[in-house]
């Protein structure tokens, strides 16, 4: 994408270099709070059971805050929200709903539809859409039937209830826009989509986290009314005045638990958390505060909406008392509406078709509302479990006492992962950094700061188990931000490279020294984000006692090393000292290559037979045996191919002559690198697992319609166990893995992610750039057949292009308006829903259809990188200029 200079990127380049507080506000609420670890203080660490829906209506939360279309600063003290009630729910609408892991047959699955429409990085602008049932909301049906099915049927879905029918909802559309850092402007459009008249209470409603339960003498700030708004005196932020445009009544509680309801105890005051749904849904006039003051407060506005009209609401939150008329105060929106127009048309390529705009557009709008603030004090959150002891506790992350966050995030999504995943940061940092470099590195600076970082060197993996192992993408995360850094501002920022690269050193060494178990350049890791993909658990101890040599956790390493040798080598440019760095990283790669290939008594992962890569099972008699399951584990060798460009070799003499002298000394290595060693058609040096003969065996089974390669992009199991399964019988048990490109029907990590078949975004991510690399180090005289058994030969560029478009093709609207990742559901085509798009976290291997959670633009955001990255873009010049002259390109697809 290339550079802007509309008044957003203004605001960007403003908050970067000039400090101002354009990130201050932003959508950092969370869609969920309840049901998480933060807030679990049960015995036995039932985070599901502890705090449940029904309970967060009326429970003051710990950790953070939940609602719907949420607002607030960036230490989410004050947050901002919508409420609702269509007259027939038993209980007002104050946020989403959904399953728990052991409600629903795939679990952890939200039931309701909101679309993020549209944004900027600043949230200078922002829109969202949420879909309201008028009918009753059906909470026992949707519990009910889905705990009725087994994990091979379907989950019952909203839609499925037939709710929507006769198009009974309304169409809720927020909009946010800021006329200032600190003026926050929301616009509220309520349209009846039905047939009849529909009434809605409408509750613009503004509270304070509670701060102040936890700690004695804490203070505690206070909302009041005055001349018709709302004065907020918060002892850290100061004061701020919430206005809600028109003649409104306001209502106020404090933001304290219902002990009486949840408990049986008593409650400090008579005016608790959940003092609005008892005034709007039971009636119960009493329930608020008739002095019109607390830490929470609302609008009450009674909506009558005629069949196929719509009604607005106005609402703002500004340093000094404000009441603009409705005619200044839509003009600022249609001003940041139009900004964000000009930022998107100077960033995406004109090449675009407009239904891969409107992706992109949405894809990065997704990315933008998953942003949220994150808090967890380990330390305390033990001390509050009673547990005085640092570490070695058995309670949940009880080793990671040091863990102490008070930041914004990207997450996966904000409902079903409320919380950061390691991996998933860093594919979403590399699609953000397209939009926002300044926030993609602060993602990256992040984790690897002293406050997240373990002090051994292992990076927190998620809130479940800050010690469990994801992939060590983040080497290749950073360098790409900062190549897209340094072609977007003609500048390199060495000293964030460098800073960024000595943590990564320490997380390098924590893998070398705590995942090889044997020494040998082979590595482990567990499940390494891949949930349910093995034939094991590979994070519990084996059936068959001994471990797993992992094909993809070797794999990472194999990249890990590779990206570490291209930030080293980069930072050598100005210090010669890190050429001595370099050295070690090219020789970690070459020793892991070794180990990968070596082919003696079956030692090696790969498979001169089937032409694949294996995780190698070594029982506890000191036999091994290959695990011949076709899967993404064994495609992910292939992730390790990265291309060293002339700039980088000839001006080191001292590292070529290392490098050569330690081929020399160990020729087992040089047979494996050599052909690294020689200079591609441009005199780039090509570092991969493997040479041409077996990358043509692997792209064969890659490239074939009935094993990897689908319509809509890369499978994560081959379809080929579709008919011929794996299986591993285990004393009276057999264990085994088959196709399955839906749902799994394993309960490995819960059930609800599937590896088993379907097709996910970050692996896809990861297979383009190797075969864009490859290209550049094998030109177009290297063709592969694609699809395999077609007999049309392509290079591999044009492979990694057919892979971005088969991607990008299932979000696209065929003729009749229907999208593959829609499962087919009519009313998504229909006039209200046809351009609304969800991401969701993973895509049913032959139709497309999204699963899993249905808003992870998280990773999936990554479709907002592919189809401008190809837009325009031919072999010939990614052969000219490589992969840094195409991240400089402009528009009209020059370099820069």
């Amino acid at each position: 994408m290339a550079n802007s200079s509309g008044a957003e990127a203004r605001r960007l380049h403003d908050a970067d270099i000039e400090a101002t507080a354009w990130r201050r506000w932003g959508p950092y609420l969370s869609d969920r709070q309840w049901g998480g670890v933060r807030e679990d203080y049960s015995p036995g660490g039932d985070a599901w059971s502890y705090l449940t829906h029904d309970h967060a209506r009326s429970r003051a939360y710990r950790w953070g805050e939940d609602g719907i279309a949420g607002f607030s600063d960036d230490k989410q003290q004050v947050c901002l929200a919508l409420a609702m009630w269509n007259g027939n729910d038993p209980i007002l609408k104050e946020r989403y709903f959904g399953l728990t892991n052991s409600e629903g047959n795939h679990g952890e699955d939200v039931k309701e539809y909101w679309f993020h429409v549209d944004g900027t990085p600043t949230h200078s602008y922002m829109k969202m859409v949420y879909k309201y049932p008028q009918r009753e909301f059906p909470y026992n049906d949707l519990v009910a039937t889905n705990a009725g099915r087994d994990r091979r049927s379907f989950e019952y879905e909203l839609l499925d209830t037939g709710i929507f029918g006769e198009d009974r909802y309304f169409d809720i559309a927020i909009e946010y826009a800021k006329d200032g850092p600190e003026d926050i402007l929301a616009r509220i459009t309520v349209a009846n989509r039905g047939p009849d008249p529909a009434m809605l209470r409408l509750l613009p409603t503004v509270w304070f986290r509670n701060t102040w339960s936890w700690d004695e003498g804490a203070p505690r700030p206070i909302l009041r009314e005055q001349d018709g708004a709302v004065k907020l005196e918060h002892p850290e932020l100061g004061e701020r005045w919430w206005t809600v445009i028109g003649d409104h009544p306001l209502i106020f509680t404090e933001n304290e638990t219902n002990n009486e309801r949840l408990f049986g105890g008593t409650n400090r005051t008579p005016y608790v958390k959940d003092a609005f749904d008892r005034y709007v849904v039971q009636g119960e006039k009493e329930a608020v505060n008739p002095e019109k003051s607390g830490t929470k407060a609302a609008a009450d506005i009674a909506l009558e909406v005629p069949a196929g009209g719509e009604t607005i609401i106005r609402v703002m939150i500004s340093e000094e008392p404000r009441r603009p008329g409705e005619e200044a105060f839509d003009a600022i929106f249609e001003a940041r509406r139009s900004e964000a127009d000009q930022f998107y048309a100077d960033i995406l390529h004109p090449d675009l078709r407009e239904a891969e705009r409107k992706i992109t557009r949405q894809a990065v709008a997704g990315l933008l509302w998953s942003k949220q603030y994150y808090e967890y004090d380990v330390e305390r959150w033990l001390a509050e479990h009673g547990q005085d002891t640092l570490g070695g506790s058995g309670i949940r992350n009880g080793e990671w006492y040091h863990l102490s966050a008070s930041d914004v995030f990207s997450m996966p999504d904000t409902w079903e992962y409320p919380w950061f995943a390691a991996w998933d940061l860093g594919f979403q940092a590399v699609a953000l950094a397209t939009v926002d470099l300044g926030f993609a590195k602060n993602q990256i600076d992040l984790l690897l700061s002293r406050r997240y970082q373990h002090p051994n060197g292992q990076i927190p993996a998620y809130e479940w188990n800050f010690g469990d192992v994801n992939p060590p993408v983040h080497a290749w995360a950073t360098y790409l931000i900062y190549e897209l850094d340094k072609a977007r501002n003609g500048r390199a920022d060495h000293a964030w490279l460098e800073r960024t690269f000595h943590k990564l050193a320490k997380n390098f060494m924590w893998w070398v020294n705590r995942k090889d178990v044997d020494g040998r350049n082979i590595f482990q890791g567990g499940f390494l984000g891949l949930d349910n993909i093995g034939v094991f658990d590979r994070s519990a101890p084996l059936p068959t006692g001994g471990h797993l040599d992992q094909a993809d956790g070797t794999a990472w390493m194999a990249l890990y090393a590779q990206t570490m040798l291209s930030i080293a080598l980069e930072l050598s440019a100005t210090d010669p000292v890190y050429l001595e760095q370099a050295q070690t990283y090219f020789e970690h790669f070459a020793w892991i290559s070794v180990a990968v290939n070596h082919a003696a008594a079956g030692e090696g992962m790969w498979d001169e037979e089937d032409g694949f890569f294996y995780d190698l099972l070594r029982m506890p008699d000191g036999s091994t045996r290959r695990l011949k399951v076709r899967s993404m584990v064994g495609l992910l060798p292939l992730a390790a191919a990265t291309v060293y460009q002339p700039r980088l070799i000839e001006n080191r003499p001292e590292l070529v002559k290392g490098v050569l002298e330690f081929a020399e000394r160990h020729p087992i290595v040089r047979e494996m690198i050599e052909p690294g060693l020689a200079p591609g058609p441009h005199g780039e040096r090509l570092l991969a697992l493997f040479e041409k003969t077996r990358l043509r065996r692997i792209l064969a089974r890659l490239l074939d319609e009935n094993e990897f390669l689908g319509p809509y992009g890369i499978r994560s199991v081959s379809k080929h166990h579709a008919e011929h399964p794996f299986e591993f019988p285990v004393g009276d048990r057999t264990y085994g893995v088959t196709y399955q490109p839906a749902e799994s029907d394993s309960g490995m990590f819960g059930g609800n992610s599937n590896w088993r078949g379907p097709v996910w975004f970050p692996v896809n991510a990861l297979m383009i750039r190797a075969l864009l690399n490859l290209y550049v180090g094998y030109g177009d005289e290297f063709t592969v057949e694609c699809p395999t058994g077609s007999g049309h030969q392509m290079t591999l560029f044009e492979v990694a292009r057919e892979i971005s478009d088969r991607l990008t093709r299932t979000f696209v609207p065929d003729e009749n308006g229907n999208r593959p990742c829609h499962g087919g559901q009519a009313i998504f085509a229909s006039e209200h829903w046809k351009d609304h798009i969800l991401f969701a976290e993973y895509f049913h291997g032959d139709n497309g259809a999204g699963l899993g959670a249905a808003h992870q633009t998280g990773w999936t955001g990554l479709v907002a990188v592919f189809p401008n990255l190809f837009a325009g873009l031919t072999g010939r010049e990614l052969l000219d200029n490589g992969m840094a002259g195409v991240l400089r390109r402009e528009p009209e697809g020059r370099t820069s």
